[in-house]
């Protein structure tokens, strides 16, 4: 059954689902996690805001388009309630078909919200971690993530 008609019962297993769907680069399982809202956000490392369906899919196309990126979520700490998720972390990034690139840390906070068809992320906004080279997200090396 495809993740846009399963019914997700927890933050946690949306959030094992998000890096999962990008591991693989996934595009459609990735979107099918996203509420179904076009007030939805998405803040990748040294991007702008992007805000909705068609602006957050476009540029998770255009990263996948490179293949899948490998994320190694680290430090989680959840904030909760019954209808609210805050999940903060750190991600540690790499892209092994890539000789040149070096691990990233970025700094990664992911908001879900329980909706009548289980939980679905609503923001998800990372940025480089700080002490990392400035130019660590540089247009030569595009957007991370």
């Amino acid at each position: 059954m495809p993740i846009s008609q399963q019914l997700l019962a927890s933050a946690d297993d949306v959030e094992h689902a998000l890096y999962d769907a990008i591991a693989r680069a996934d595009l459609d399982a990735l979107m099918a996690l996203w509420a179904d809202d076009e007030e939805i956000a998405c803040v990748h490392p040294g991007a702008p805001r992007l805000l909705g369906h068609a602006a957050i899919r476009a540029s998770w196309e255009m990263i996948f388009a490179r293949g899948p990126v490998h994320i190694r979520p680290r430090h989680l700490h959840v904030s909760h309630n019954m209808s609210s998720s805050v999940h903060t972390l750190i991600e540690e990034v790499d892209v092994p078909d890539d000789p040149d690139w070096q691990e990233a840390h970025i700094l990664a906070t992911n908001v879900y919200l329980k909706t009548p068809q289980g939980w679905r992320l609503v923001l998800h906004h990372a940025s480089i971690a700080p002490g990392r080279p400035a130019d660590a997200a540089t247009p030569s090396q595009g957007v991370l993530h």
